[in-house]
C-alpha cells in the first residue's frame, strides 16, 4: 500500500515531523503504520473507492500538547483533524475531511472529569469524557444529577456538542448548554471563553457569554480551534419518570401528528422532553434483520411493511416522550397527551410499565435514555442488512405537518428509487424538528456505498430547492451542503472564509470542515 503523506511535503519532511510530535507526547502515542491507521477511516465507507485517509494520528496528554503539535504543524505546513473519541459514525467517524492529514485525537488520554458541581448542576469535561464515563462517576458518587444523552453513549460528551448533537431530555439541545471552552487556536495561541477568560472567576460555568463578542459558536462545525475543556450543564433528577409510546397506523398519519404535537411542545408542558417519532423501519430495525421481513430485491412491499407493524404490535409512526415531575404532574400530563393524540384515528397508547415484548424493546431503550442513563442498543440498526453501515440525511423542518409530509415523501420516494430502505426519525425540538434520515447498506458492496452516497447528494439538492437545509453531513457532502446556504452571493461562506483566512492563514485545521477551505485550497478539486 502507497503510504499516505500530507499534501506538499515528501517522506523525509514527514519523517521529520513526526519525530517532532513523538518529542512532544512520546513514542507511543503517534501511529503512522498502515495497519494502525487502518482504525481510523470511515467505518461505514461511502463511494465506490477509498477517501479521506490519514497520514498520522497523535494522541495528546494536555492543552499545552495540542499547543506544541499546533506549532509543530504550522512549521511543516502539516493540516491536522482534530477528533475526540471519534464516533461521528454515519458522518465520517474519525477519518479526516482532508486526505492525508493528521489526527489529533484528544480523546485518548485527555479524557479527565475536572469537576462536576452538585450545587450549581454542572460538570467540566475534557473531550476524551464518554456519556458512559459521566453517568458511572455520577452513580459511583452518588450524584442526584443527570446528563443528556444521545442514541448512543459511547461518544465524547464535548464533542457530540461541538458538533450540536441533540439529546431526548428537556436539556437536549446540546450546545445550548455547553458553559465555556478553552480553546487551542490554529496558530497556538490558547483561549477560554465566557468568565473563563477572567483570572480567577467562579462563574466561567454559570455564565458562558462574558463580555464582549461570544465566539463559542465559531468552534462547533468548524475548523477554527481544537476545544481542549469545556463545560456542560446537567439535570437535577426528578422525583419520577414515566416514558410512553403513541402508535399511528398509517403514513399520512404524519400531517395531523406533527400539528397536535406542536402546541404540546413549544409550551414544554406537557411535552417536557425532546420527544422523537420514528418510522416503522427504524423500529424494526433495533430488534430484527431484514430478511425476517423480506428477502427480495427492491423497495420492502407493502404486506411485509404491515407484517411488522402487526408482529412487534407497532404503528407505522411511533412516537416516544417522557414525563417528569411528582406522581400526580406526570399522571396529569399523560391525560392531556391522550386527549390531544387521541384525535388521531386508531391512535394506541402504551407506557414502559405496559410493554416488555419485542416490540417494547425501543420503549424500554428510550426510557432509560430520557432519564440520563447512556445505551448501546440502537447499534442493533446496522444488522438490518449484512455488514451494515449507514449515511445520515438530515434536513431540519418547521415543526408544521405540511413540511414534515413534504420532506417525508420526498425521501420515502428516493430512498425507492435507490431501492433502499428508508429509516425516519423526527426529533423534536421547541421550534424546529431534526429530520434524521438513516440508510442500512452493505459496506463490503462498492455499487452498494456509491449508490447511498449519490441518493444523499441528489437528496441535499432536492431538500433545498424545497427551501430545507441539512444541520449536519458527512465528509464526502460538505460542500455539497454548503454550497446550498448561498444566500446573498454565498454571504455565509465568505464570512467563514475570512474568519479562517484570518485565524489559520496556513490553512493548518481541518481544511475543508463544513464546506470551509483556506486559502490556497480554495480552487482546488476536493
Amino acid at each position: 500500500m502507497t503510504r499516505i503523506l500530507p499534501p506538499g511535503l515528501n517522506e523525509q519532511q514527514f519523517d521529520t515531523a513526526l519525530q517532532r510530535f513523538r518529542d512532544v507526547v512520546g513514542d507511543k502515542w503517534v501511529l503512522s503504520d498502515a495497519a494502525d491507521l487502518a482504525a481510523f477511516q470511515d467505518p461505514y465507507p461511502v463511494g465506490a473507492e477509498p477517501n479521506y485517509l490519514p497520514s498520522a494520528v497523535v494522541s495528546p496528554a494536555s492543552t499545552e500538547q495540542v499547543r506544541e503539535i499546533v506549532l509543530i504543524a504550522n512549521e511543516f505546513g502539516i493540516p491536522l483533524q482534530p477528533v475526540s473519541t471519534g464516533k461521528n459514525n454515519g458522518y465520517g467517524g474519525a477519518s479526516p475531511r482532508l486526505t492525508g492529514a493528521v489526527i489529533v485525537k484528544t480523546g485518548d488520554r485527555m479524557n479527565k472529569i475536572l469537576e462536576v458541581n452538585e450545587k450549581f448542576g454542572y460538570a467540566l469535561l475534557e473531550p476524551g469524557v464518554t456519556y458512559f464515563d459521566l453517568y458511572e462517576y455520577l452513580q459511583a458518587n452518588n450524584i442526584d444529577l443527570m446528563l443528556d444523552c444521545p442514541d448512543l453513549g459511547w461518544g465524547s460528551v464535548v464533542g457530540n456538542a461541538l458538533d450540536r448533537g441533540v439529546g431526548y431530555t428537556p436539556y437536549g439541545d446540546h450546545f445550548l448548554w455547553q458553559t465555556g471552552m478553552e480553546v487551542v487556536l490554529p496558530q497556538g495561541n490558547i483561549m477560554r471563553t465566557g468568565m473563563g477568560a477572567l483570572p480567577g472567576s467562579n462563574t466561567w460555568q454559570l455564565f458562558p457569554y462574558g463580555f464582549g463578542p461570544y465566539p463559542d459558536g465559531l468552534f462547533t462545525q468548524s475548523n477554527l480551534g481544537i476545544v481542549t475543556k469545556m463545560g456542560i450543564a446537567l439535570m437535577p433528577k426528578p422525583p419520577g419518570s414515566l416514558t410512553f409510546l403513541i402508535a399511528f397506523d398509517r403514513e399520512e398519519d404524519l400531517e395531523q401528528i406533527i400539528d397536535i404535537m406542536l402546541p404540546l411542545r413549544i409550551n414544554m408542558a406537557p411535552l417536557q422532553n425532546v420527544p422523537v417519532l420514528r418510522n416503522i423501519f427504524m423500529d424494526a430495525a433495533a430488534v430484527s434483520r431484514r430478511s425476517e421481513w423480506f428477502d427480495g430485491e427492491g423497495p420492502m412491499p407493502a404486506e411485509a411493511i404491515e407484517a411488522m407493524k402487526r408482529e412487534l404490535n407497532l404503528g407505522y409512526w411511533n412516537f416516544y416522550g417522557t414525563l417528569y415531575g411528582p406522581p400526580p404532574v406526570i399522571e396529569m400530563y399523560y391525560g392531556m397527551i391522550r386527549e390531544a393524540f387521541g384525535h388521531v384515528p386508531g391512535a394506541r397508547f402504551f407506557t414502559h410499565l405496559e410493554r416488555d415484548d419485542r416490540g417494547g424493546h425501543v420503549l424500554q431503550d428510550r426510557h432509560k435514555i430520557n432519564n440520563g442513563v447512556p445505551s448501546l442498543d440502537e447499534l442493533q440498526l446496522l444488522d438490518w442488512v449484512p455488514n451494515g453501515g449507514h449515511i445520515c440525511f438530515s434536513p431540519v423542518s418547521a415543526p408544521d405537518g405540511r413540511d414534515a409530509l413534504a420532506q417525508f415523501t420526498m425521501v420515502r420516494d428516493r430512498a425507492h428509487d435507490y431501492n433502499k430502505d428508508y429509516a425516519a426519525q423526527f426529533i423534536i425540538g421547541l421550534r424546529e424538528m431534526h429530520h434524521v434520515c438513516l440508510f442500512v447498506y452493505d459496506t463490503s458492496v462498492p455499487q452498494a456505498r456509491e449508490e447511498a452516497l449519490q441518493m444523499t447528494r441528489v437528496l441535499v439538492q432536492e431538500a433545498a430547492e424545497a427551501g430545507y437545509g441539512e444541520y449536519r453531513t458527512h465528509n464526502a457532502l460538505m460542500d455539497d451542503v454548503m454550497a446550498t446556504f448561498n444566500w446573498g452571493d454565498g454571504a455565509l461562506l465568505k464570512f467563514h472564509e475570512l474568519i479562517k483566512d484570518a485565524l489559520d492563514p496556513k490553512g493548518i485545521l481541518a481544511p475543508g470542515k463544513s464546506g470551509v477551505w483556506p486559502k490556497h485550497l480554495r480552487d482546488a478539486t476536493h
